[in-house]
C-alpha cells in the first residue's frame, strides 16, 4: 500500500503494531510504498494509517538490474 508519511515513520508505526515489513520504498512522489508480509497485518496496518493511505497512481523508483 502507498501511504503520505516518511519510510523511518511506516517502520516505526508497523514495528508498534508487530506487522512484518515484506518490502518498502520511497515514493519519488512523496511517502512510502509498503507490503506487508502477510493479509492480518496489511488489515492491521490499513487501520492504523487510516486517512493517510494514497489513492491513485503514485511514481515509484524504477529498479535497476546490474547484469
Amino acid at each position: 500500500m502507498n501511504v503520505s508519511i516518511a519510510q523511518a515513520d511506516v517502520v516505526a508505526l508497523c514495528n508498534k503494531h508487530a506487522a512484518s515489513i515484506s518490502a518498502i520504498e520511497t515514493l519519488h512522489s512523496g511517502g512510502t510504498r509498503v507490503v506487508l508480509q502477510n493479509n492480518d497485518a496489511a488489515e492491521t496496518m490499513r487501520k492504523a494509517f487510516g486517512k493517510k493511505i494514497m489513492a491513485g497512481t503514485v511514481v515509484r523508483t524504477p529498479w535497476v538490474r546490474n547484469v
